[in-house]
């Protein structure tokens, strides 16, 4: 058995003969992967300003963006294993078998990647648009590979797994959407007045849309009522606000020219 002070001693001799052998392919390889990862910053940007030239939505600009980054280091990774003596194709067969066992062991992931790709380069709906999907609707403030978010009108926000969204019913209101609302009046009421005085209303709120016109008519005749809608265009910011200005100015103009508004009595028999 060797003497373990013999073998303390040869130890600085060991590590010398390993860094004259290995040092400088490890220090090349060092320098293979700094000078990838400037390289793959520079190109980056390059491929930035090329695409910023194309009719592209941002979600694929990103995703472009990401894969030549990712190409880019990947390459300057296989040359930096090279120097350091590594065969390669005994590697890339292992990593084959290991993506395929991550690939199995990941669908979910998987399937928000492929959904998310579905997504961005089909483009059912892009950033800014209301949307209602898998049950839940709002604005999308954000596509991703992996999910979906949307911004409801209270602030918080959705995110959904783009899985969920692939193959489902989609009902994309774009960046307009239109005020569903129903004002009753009188049977004695003179229709054309009462709908005109909702057509100034309209005409008067800053938050309507004047193009596509707002749409208002007699639309039902109930048993002590007609109903007119009101159904004005407004942009998505101003869903909620523009139905809270709309009622009570309608209201108003109602009162001033003398359009009457029934009311429902109940009577409670003893």
């Amino acid at each position: 058995m060797a003497n373990p002070i013999d073998s303390l001693l040869e130890t600085p001799d060991v590590l010398t003969q390993l860094a004259v052998q290995y040092g400088p392919r490890v220090l090349a390889a060092a320098l293979v992967l700094v000078a990838g990862f400037f390289v793959m910053h520079w190109v980056a940007k390059f491929a930035a300003r090329g695409l910023s030239r194309l009719p592209l939505e941002q979600p694929v600009r990103d995703l472009l963006l990401r894969v030549v980054r990712i190409v880019v280091l990947f390459l300057f990774l296989l040359i930096a294993l090279q120097n350091l003596g590594i065969d390669l194709l005994p590697l890339l067969a292992g990593l084959g078998i290991a993506g395929a066992g991550i690939a199995l062991a990941l669908q979910g992931v998987l399937g928000n990647v492929a959904a998310g790709l579905t997504i961005i380069f089909t483009r059912p709906f892009r950033v800014g648009e209301y949307i209602s999907i898998a049950g839940e609707e709002g604005v999308v403030s954000k596509i991703s590979i992996f999910s979906t978010t949307l911004r409801h009108s209270d602030l918080s926000l959705v995110v959904i797994p783009n899985r969920k969204i692939a193959g489902e019913i989609l009902h994309n209101y774009g960046e307009i959407r239109q005020l569903d609302l129903t004002v009753n009046v009188a049977y004695g009421t003179d229709i054309d007045a009462a709908v005109g005085a909702v057509r100034d209303v309209l005409a008067s709120n800053p938050r309507v849309l004047q193009d596509p016109a707002p749409l208002v008519a007699a639309a039902a005749l109930g048993d002590h009522a007609i109903s007119i809608a009101i159904k004005p265009w407004v942009t998505v910011p101003d869903y909620v606000a523009a139905a809270g200005e709309i009622n009570p100015a309608v209201v108003e103009s109602f009162r001033l020219q003398g359009v009457q508004i029934p009311v429902l009595r109940v009577t409670v028999s003893a």
